[in-house]
């Protein structure tokens, strides 16, 4: 069974930290690179997988892990929502100021998801699924008050994050294949999957979604072998060819 080490119990105290702290975005960039650091080492994988594979929530594996850096973000937009909506008058009329750095802008941040809100009322519900027409509900930005209001910004924003973790994932050759499979199911992990899966089957699931296993087709990438062809059927020995494509594989029984 895996344990958490002390690096990864960070993503728990963390939000709190950022909240109650000016601490600036570059900050909170560095304590999330090295927090990534031991994750990656924690998993088992190698250490140029990338940070979409560990926070992607659209990602086709899906893992139970928290961007401390959208944790931030989001507490900031929070906080600046609690301060500009305050029934005191006193904190009302003053102009909150959120020290966040140049990277990043709370006020820049808050005033796009709210836009984005105020768009997609405009544009009303539309259909992204196979559901059937009128089964899906949304709330609109005009009718939520207070609470449901700073809700709605600060999932926004995440979906914003998340956004761009997904072009991110476009612009990777290897690790992002995953966005053309469109007729592959979402998987996704829980912590009790992996406190009782095998260390070294979590590193083969991770690596065999992001393209990371010892493939020839791999070890020619990386400057480890000569010959990228299959032992077998004498093709290219991709991760796919492994798994799943090797048609003397396939007649040997090896998979189904």
């Amino acid at each position: 069974m895996v344990r958490p080490t002390p690096e990864e119990k960070v993503f728990y105290c963390a939000p709190l930290t950022t909240l109650v702290y000016e601490i600036c975005s570059p900050t909170v960039d560095a304590i999330e690179a090295k927090i990534n650091k031991f994750t990656r080492r924690w998993l088992g994988v190698p250490p140029g997988l990338t940070d979409v594979a560990m926070y992607c929530r659209k990602a086709k594996l899906r893992l139970p892990l928290k961007s401390i850096l959208e944790e931030y973000r989001c507490c900031k937009a929070r906080l600046l929502s609690m301060l500009e909506d305050s029934e005191d008058p006193v904190v009302k009329t003053v102009q909150p100021t959120i020290k966040t750095g140049r990277k990043w802008k709370v006020v820049e941040a808050v005033d796009e998801a709210k836009e984005c809100l105020m768009i997609k009322e405009v544009i009303g519900l539309t259909q992204t699924d196979r559901k059937g027409l009128g089964s899906s509900t949304a709330k609109w930005w005009s009718k939520a008050e207070g609470k449901e209001k700073r809700d709605m910004v600060i999932n926004e924003i995440r979906l914003n994050e998340d956004s761009r973790r997904v072009q991110k994932a476009v612009q990777q050759p290897q690790q992002g294949q995953w966005t053309n499979w469109d007729n592959a199911l979402q998987k996704a992990l829980t912590w009790n999957e992996i406190w009782h899966m095998a260390p070294i089957r979590i590193s083969f699931f991770i690596r065999s979604v992001y393209d990371l296993l010892p493939s020839n087709a791999n070890l020619v990438r990386w400057g480890k072998k000569e010959d990228p062809t299959c032992p077998l059927c004498q093709g290219r020995q991709t991760t796919e060819h492994v798994l799943s494509s090797c048609k003397i594989a396939l007649s040997q029984g090896r998979y189904t």
